[in-house]
């Protein structure tokens, strides 16, 4: 055996390249492109997370979040975990066993948060509406006073399938029979308008890799001050430990008590991307994102195609296109990846082999962007 075998036997880590990530354009439905000054701060050094600057960094981040959620009376905190580790925390403090849960479900997660509602003991009722379509203010209003929930769950920005749900009409039906409401904002936040107070929402949840440009990681959630007292005044104990939001609460913004090690260079990152955002200010950040996806569907329109969403449901940062008979949306898929390296999503369940899912957000979302992704999508439709 020669000496560098020998060696490479000897130690495993001389089999392993350094790492050398491909340059992508993520242009599917997230993660999303990240901002270079959030790559920064994540390169910066960790502190303790009970050290008074990192107390001090989650406190800047709850700020910050407010104006994204639209929220001024609402805390806001965040869940360490991604997105699902947020309606994980929803369903866990605000669900007790035997709590009746209305959900208005046409997606796929909108059947994830019945799965776990399930688990924790809740008695589900669901209205059902096919992958795509919205609800009304009639049907929501006569859904919730049918069944007279204790709490009621719709998806804001559907991921599965580009559709966005108007929250208002359900959370004044909500309100009318007493229930609390809580709306997946995964795919909304930063990108779309929450508008927390004003929609009446009670428990939002939302993650970081998608309208906020950062890496997945955490999930930033919001409560109304309805919500919270209606946590304290829960007397069962939560059965997730972890996602316990009485004691997060505690630990981010009131005594600052040892809960969790959270993660430290993922807050530095949700901290700089929310500069990134209040820098630009939430509402041209919502102008700029409608224009790009205006400027999106017209070129899409322009090659024959066709959204899968009506235009009044279009969620503008994500995108569902018909795939056009006789395409193989798989096939596509990999030459956008394996050429200009452009990453899209397809779809599932329903949805599978029949829609694009097209992403454009964050620092993706300008015209020459908008204009690239049409030049090459196109390109290899042919």
């Amino acid at each position: 055996m020669t000496p560098i075998a020998q060696n490479k036997q000897e130690n495993p880590a001389l089999h392993f390249p350094a790492l050398q990530p491909p340059r992508r354009y993520l242009f599917g439905p997230g993660p999303s492109m990240v901002h270079p000054r959030v790559y920064e701060a994540l390169a910066k050094p960790i502190v303790g997370h009970l050290d008074p600057y990192f107390i001090q960094v989650m406190g800047d981040v709850q700020q910050l979040l407010k104006p994204a959620f639209g929220t001024s009376d609402g805390v806001t905190l965040v869940v360490s975990g991604t997105g699902s580790a947020g309606m994980e925390a929803a369903v866990a403090n605000f669900v007790e066993p035997g709590t009746k849960l209305a959900v208005f479900a046409n997606g796929y997660f909108s059947d994830r948060l019945t799965e776990m509602a399930r688990r924790h003991g809740a008695n589900v009722v669901r209205l059902e509406k096919l992958w795509g379509e919205t609800y009304t203010e009639d049907e929501a209003r006569e859904f919730i006073g049918r069944e007279k929930p204790k709490v009621v769950a719709y998806v804001h920005a559907e991921t599965s399938t580009g559709a966005l749900q108007s929250g208002q009409a359900i959370c004044a039906a909500a309100h009318d029979a007493g229930a609390l409401v809580i709306a997946d904002c995964v795919t909304s936040l930063g990108g779309v308008p929450v508008q927390f107070d004003q929609t009446g929402i009670d428990v939002s949840y939302s993650c970081t890799q998608k309208g906020l440009s950062c890496p997945p990681g955490l999930s930033p959630m919001a409560m109304s001050p309805r919500a919270l007292d209606w946590l304290r005044a829960r007397t069962s104990p939560v059965r997730s430990w972890y996602f316990d939001l009485k004691l997060i609460h505690d630990y981010a913004a009131v005594s600052h008590r040892y809960h969790h090690t959270a993660p430290i260079s993922m807050f530095y990152a949700l901290r700089e991307a929310l500069l990134v955002i209040a820098e630009e200010g939430i509402e041209k950040r919502w102008e700029r994102h409608r224009h790009c996806h205006k400027l999106f569907v017209q070129g899409i329109e322009a090659m024959g195609l066709r959204m899968h969403v009506p235009e009044e449901h279009r969620i503008a940062t994500l995108n569902t296109v018909c795939v056009p008979e006789g395409v193989d949306e798989a096939k596509v898929r990999k030459r956008l990846l394996d050429e200009p390296g452009i990453e899209i999503a397809g779809g599932f369940g329903p949805l599978a082999g029949k829609v694009f899912r097209i992403g454009v957000m964050g620092p993706l979302a300008t015209e020459d962007n908008v204009q690239f992704f049409l030049k090459e999508f196109k390109k290899m439709l042919s």
